[in-house]
């Protein structure tokens, strides 16, 4: 199994390599060379596996069994794996709770940082540290390989990213996040932990500023080359290779718990905005697992709702962010897009051989990239776009929409058990309500957040039943975990990044000041 870039050329990397670097030179994001075989006897032999075991058979379709070929020995890959989901408060680690009849919450929350992300970002961690300690000993020296690995985050990949890798040796994690536009227990969870190799960066601007600084960086090859980044947002293949599981595991929960449903028949609703998360989704349906059409649920960032219904992926009102109850989606330009979209490039291709529908899948990305870069926009075919609505379906849900979902799924209605979501759950299951009024089907809502991670949209939500002040009372006694308990209130470092100097481009100037912080920091 080797890797290749979205935007083409002849580089074919390893698991390893690919784990390391993130993101290809050429800017593109490394993808399989090809979708592995589910065995034949799959749906039985994987049946009643625990989580960390359904992870092992999935991930090692994606890694060979030999450090030579760039992987990792079965024995080792095993040990990994326990270790990362070992951390998780519920021995199911994404437990599927019924909802009512026909919904089903698949919780991904239940990690170290009550967020969907502890699953990819503590196995993430885990993979840097041993593909470290092996180049080290391999080479005799303790310090001989060294990563510093700086990552984007509207919320939830900072904290995960910062549980996963906190003290860990050989490496130093610089997390940039958006002042002012993630939530206070986020922003608590990331900047209260003072280890020596953490390092918060709170820039002035939107979450996408944040995501072209750290793409920037990454293709800057004398930057890069001599700090050796490393990459913790989802443009690393192993942060999408690690949800593929919970998909899987998702539709074995279901399957036990509603036999009589369908193989086919249940629908994965998805709360996103970076697309990492429903991509993960894209390659178990590539892989083989039986689904309707997944539900992509976005907020009033709505440019991949708005690509399923034009065909156009194209920024709207000068590429403005909106900031939202559900600030994790509060995203323009999604990364992960770009995997689809290669996809969409090479299964429309005409090309008579696999080798040229590589190539030309790669040269229409590169196409692609640069209009949007360009002009703000890119619109795909009339056979791409048919070829996408074949395996998604998209909505948009609006502040006051996610807000009156969260109340409907609060307060018992006499057909619902009362259950406490977040806005981003909320979104995904307001998606869901709309996909089934033509007729009812079994749907799994991702839900990407503990409620407490979102504590003012929640409580504000909430407060219309009774007053705020009983809303609060209840937030504080029933909901928040006792790990949050002052949070709020302990010790936090974080370093400002406002624009370095006058001239230049926005984009520009923060970068020259994250370089500087990283330089200044990073050798400290």
């Amino acid at each position: 199994m080797q890797y290749l870039s979205t935007r083409g050329g002849d580089q074919r990397l390893s698991f390893e390599e690919v784990v390391l670097r993130g993101l290809a030179p050429n800017g593109g994001l490394y993808i399989p060379e090809t979708i592995p075989e589910l065995p034949a006897d799959w749906q039985t032999r994987w049946a009643n596996l625990s989580f960390p075991e359904l992870s092992y058979e999935i991930v090692s379709l994606f890694v060979p069994p030999t450090a030579e070929a760039g992987g990792i020995p079965p024995q080792d890959l095993r040990a990994i794996i326990d270790k990362s989901y070992g951390t998780f408060r519920s021995e199911a680690v994404t437990p599927l709770t019924r909802v009512s009849e026909h919904e089903y919450c698949l919780e991904l929350w239940h990690g170290p940082t009550f967020a969907f992300k502890d699953v990819a970002l503590q196995l993430l961690g885990n993979l840097f540290e041993y593909f470290l300690s092996r180049r080290n000993r391999a080479e005799g020296k303790q310090d001989a390989h060294r990563i510093t690995v700086v990552g984007a985050t509207s919320g939830d990949t900072g904290s995960a990213a910062i549980a996963g890798l906190r003290s860990k040796a050989n490496i130093q994690i610089f997390i940039l996040h958006p002042r002012g536009r993630v939530s206070p227990i986020q922003e608590a969870q990331m900047t209260t932990v003072l280890d020596d190799n953490v390092h918060n960066l709170a820039v002035e601007g939107t979450f996408d500023d944040c995501q072209d600084i750290v793409k920037t960086l990454f293709g800057d090859a004398e930057f890069n080359a001599k700090h050796h980044l490393g990459a913790i947002n989802s443009i690393n293949w192993a942060r999408i290779v690690s949800q593929i599981v919970y998909y899987f595991a998702g539709y074995f929960a279901l399957r036990r718990q509603a036999p009589d449903v369908g193989a086919a028949d249940a629908q994965f609703v998805v709360p996103t905005g970076n697309f990492g998360d429903i991509l993960a989704g894209y390659y178990a349906k590539r892989l083989g697992l039986p689904m309707r059409p997944l539900a992509v649920a976005t907020n009033a960032n709505d440019i991949l709702q708005r690509f399923w219904a034009t065909g156009r992926y194209e920024k709207e009102g000068g590429g403005e962010v909106h900031a939202t109850l559900s600030p994790a989606m509060d995203i323009m330009v999604s990364s992960n897009f770009e995997r689809l979209l290669w996809y969409l490039a090479h299964d429309t291709s005409d090309a008579p051989s696999e080798a040229e529908k590589v190539r030309d899948a790669g040269l229409q990305v590169v196409a692609w990239m640069e209009s949007l870069r360009a002009t703000g926009r890119m619109q795909v075919s009339d056979a791409q776009l048919a070829l996408a609505r074949r395996d998604f379906v998209a909505e948009r849900v609006s502040n006051e929409e996610t807000r009156a979902t969260i109340l409907r799924y609060y307060r018992p209605d006499g057909a619902r058990a009362s259950y406490l979501i977040d806005p981003h759950t909320a979104v995904a299951f307001e998606a869901a309500n709309r996909l089934t009024r033509a007729g009812a089907y079994p749907q799994v809502v991702l839900s990407t957040a503990h409620p407490a991670k979102f504590s003012e949209a929640v409580v504000s939500s909430i407060a219309s039943a009774s007053d705020e002040a009983a809303a609060t009372d209840f937030f504080n006694t029933h909901v928040l975990p006792k790990e949050m308990h002052g949070l709020l209130e302990r010790e936090r470092r974080a370093t400002p990044v406002q624009e370095a100097s006058a001239g230049d481009s926005k984009l520009a100037r923060l970068v020259a000041r994250t370089k500087e912080i990283i330089e200044q920091q990073g050798s400290s």
